[in-house]
């Protein structure tokens, strides 16, 4: 099942949020930061990711109880993908 355009927007905005912090974080230990903060700011880069993740679930979801899907996706290989991400 394909993302959405909708979704694949604000996906794509998360992921290079991320990013941009993943980047940081790198500095971060690079640079000798204290641990505290690096392991905070990878927490951040860790939710970023999660809610991309969740967000293309969930526009799978929308699409598949529309009747608006391209493919066929099963209940067991959605909740698969679901539970990934947890």
């Amino acid at each position: 099942m394909k993302i959405d355009e909708d979704a694949a927007g604000k996906v794509l905005n998360r992921l290079r949020r991320a990013h941009g912090q993943l980047a940081g974080v790198i500095a971060m230990v690079e640079s000798g930061r204290d641990c505290t903060d690096v392991v905070t700011q990878l927490a951040a880069v860790s939710r970023a990711l999660d809610r991309a993740g969740f967000m293309i679930v969930a526009s799978g979801m929308r699409r598949c109880l529309s009747g608006d899907t391209d493919s066929s996706m099963t209940e067991e290989q959605m909740e698969k993908m679901f539970l990934t991400l947890a």
